[in-house]
């Protein structure tokens, strides 16, 4: 039976995240990821224990609050605490490496790359995703507001979901491409991703997720009663954007699969 990542995602945490998260699971079914594997900003390992049928060796990130908890869901033969500059692992440790829309929050990027292509095995591959060029500029708020003709305050906007976001790079793959090969990985294969009609969903569910939060922070769960009629509504918004054509010209994250140079 074919797993359905929508659902998994959105009956566990707040349907804007789950939907992104829920196509990009989708495509790791296609890649080849030998042990042992690095994920690199693991955070609580929520995507992990969704997506991928095996314990993942090595789940990294920096924080611990949220390691603790990847800790606890099992995801991982082991975990580790550490920026991404610093993989205590010697030289060739790992044969793949993913990391799921982690890199677009890191603001140094280089070093985090370099380091990431020392601890690979010369030809291992390494996938990952991150939120691209095209993804300011297809904010519904902001076009809304640029055709009235507001554009100040659409650029106000747009910084503002950046700063809620905790985005540092939004780039194109021209300017990854040559970032990754600088670091000593060439590139596979890249695709964009998640329409602007798919991130007008994840824009507005920002707000509307408002009491998922709420029920977070008081018992510690973002979804109340995980079942299918309490979440009816919640799927008619989502599944057409998840079943949709998964590459789209215009979409507003990319995806990569590179190999560490030999």
């Amino acid at each position: 039976m074919k797993k359905d990542y929508l659902w998994l995602q959105i009956s566990s945490m707040p349907y804007f995240r789950g939907l992104l998260r829920a196509v990009e699971g989708r495509f790791y079914e296609e890649i080849d990821l030998p042990s042992p594997t690095l994920d690199l900003g693991c955070g609580d390992g929520h995507f992990a224990s969704v997506t991928f049928d095996r314990k993942l060796e090595v789940g990294l990130d920096p924080w611990t609050g949220p390691l603790r908890e990847a800790e606890r869901r099992g995801c991982y033969v082991q975990t580790v605490q550490s920026e991404g500059a610093r993989i205590p692992f010697p030289d060739g440790y790992f044969a793949s490496a993913i990391s799921n829309s982690v890199l677009e929050h890191i603001p140094d990027l280089e070093p985090v790359l370099a380091e990431v292509a020392r601890v690979l095995r010369p030809g291992a591959q390494f996938a990952f995703c991150v939120p691209n060029h095209q993804f300011d500029p297809q904010l519904s708020v902001a076009r809304a507001l640029d055709r009235l003709g507001l554009h100040g305050v659409a650029d106000a906007y747009r910084r503002f979901f950046d700063r809620i976001a905790r985005h540092q790079h939004l780039d194109s793959p021209e300017v990854w491409t040559e970032r990754l090969e600088k670091a000593g990985f060439e590139v596979v294969r890249w695709w964009h991703y998640f329409s602007p009609q798919a991130l007008a969903v994840l824009e507005w569910g920002h707000a509307f997720g408002l009491p998922a939060l709420v029920a977070r922070k008081l018992t510690g769960r973002w979804i109340l009663v995980a079942r299918p009629w309490n979440l009816i509504l919640t799927q008619a918004i989502t599944r057409p954007h998840y079943e949709a054509e998964p590459e789209h010209p215009l979409g507003v994250c990319t995806f990569y699969i590179v190999r560490r140079k030999s």
